[in-house]
């Protein structure tokens, strides 16, 4: 079996319930969400609640953690959902929005390091861009172009890669 598989999709195209799928043979699942929970975004806190229902009660849920820090640390699997509101994050933490290209290249550096060391099984969710049309705004394009070259590096460090397309997955690698 794998170690490392990166799942990609779009919004609402499935993909989280795939990366799920993937560990139902797991003994034990350590879960890192990376969404932030804003208590004002009632549509959001929804959507965390449903990822939350769904998961089985013998995994862990790990919150609110940067990922590089937990994988120093093994375990027997591994689910991270997702990168895209990770470097969200990120880019919100270095007030990147409006700063150059690339400055929050040092975190996405750190990431694909430990996803490349990372030993145990390891299933990473991440939202795929560029199949619509380019986004108006500034910060949309900064998120799709940071997030389209993270897609790339963790696609070469991962042993797997599937785009989720209306719930259906199609093996890239």
């Amino acid at each position: 079996m794998s170690t490392r598989i990166l799942v990609l999709g779009g919004a609402r195209s499935g993909k989280s319930a795939y990366a799920e799928a993937l560990l139902t043979d797991a003994p034990a699942v350590r879960y890192l969400a990376t969404a932030v929970l804003d208590p004002a975004d009632h549509d959001f806190a929804d959507r965390i609640a449903v990822h939350r229902d769904r998961r089985p009660a013998h995994w862990t849920t790990v919150e609110n953690t940067e990922p590089a820090t937990v994988l120093a640390t093994g375990a027997p699997a591994t689910l991270l959902d997702d990168i895209g509101t990770w470097l969200t994050a990120r880019l919100d933490a270095r007030a990147a929005w409006e700063a150059p290209r690339g400055t929050v290249t040092p975190d996405c550096d750190t990431l694909v390091d430990a996803v490349a060391a990372y030993r145990d099984r390891l299933v990473i969710v991440s939202p795929e861009v560029g199949m619509g049309v380019i986004p108006a705004t500034r910060s949309g394009r900064l998120f799709r172009d940071e997030i389209g070259t993270l897609n790339q590096r963790l696609a070469q460090v991962c042993d797997e890669a599937y785009l989720i397309v209306a719930g259906l997955p199609l093996r890239l690698k």
